[in-house]
């Protein structure tokens, strides 16, 4: 027990260590990164925001963006960057998203989407969720996001 205890103090220590000099650390795996995601992201302090699941079935004008998946998906992420610029933040701030799709072969026409929004390569973590169908007719995708703004 005292081992764990020692370990866990030790965990923490060094995560707390990594992380104080910046609001947070890209935990990056050689899988992840062509795929748009980091293994995980440690943050320290900051503000954090939780960003309701985001749709894109019509654009800012209004347009209807039923089927169009790549439409979607950049209106989703363009909604994400809204909210969290609102909130005092950019897309660098966002530490995690939660995708839900209606075919899992959606995610490979959208590893180029995310390199579009986060293209340093400080992806957020990321869960990929297929489901049965979304609340309107069309969509074909809904995005869930966290941001970490700020160091304090």
């Amino acid at each position: 027990m005292k081992f764990r205890h020692a370990l866990l103090a030790t965990l923490c220590s060094s995560l707390f260590l990594a992380t104080t000099a910046n609001a947070r650390e890209y935990l990056k795996s050689e899988a992840g990164q062509p795929r748009g995601y980091s293994t995980a992201v440690a943050t320290q302090g900051g503000k954090t925001v939780w960003i309701s699941g985001q749709v894109g079935i019509r654009d800012e004008q209004g347009k209807s963006m039923a089927g169009d998946f790549e439409g979607q998906a950049r209106v989703i992420f363009r909604a994400i960057d809204a909210a969290v610029k609102r909130a005092g933040g950019s897309m660098k701030d966002v530490v995690n998203i939660t995708v839900y799709l209606t075919d899992p072969r959606l995610l490979e026409p959208l590893i180029p989407i995310r390199h579009e929004f986060w293209p340093d390569g400080n992806f957020p973590a990321s869960t990929s969720i297929t489901v049965h169908s979304l609340p309107f007719v069309g969509m074909m995708i809904e995005v869930s996001a966290v941001a970490v703004i700020g160091d304090k």
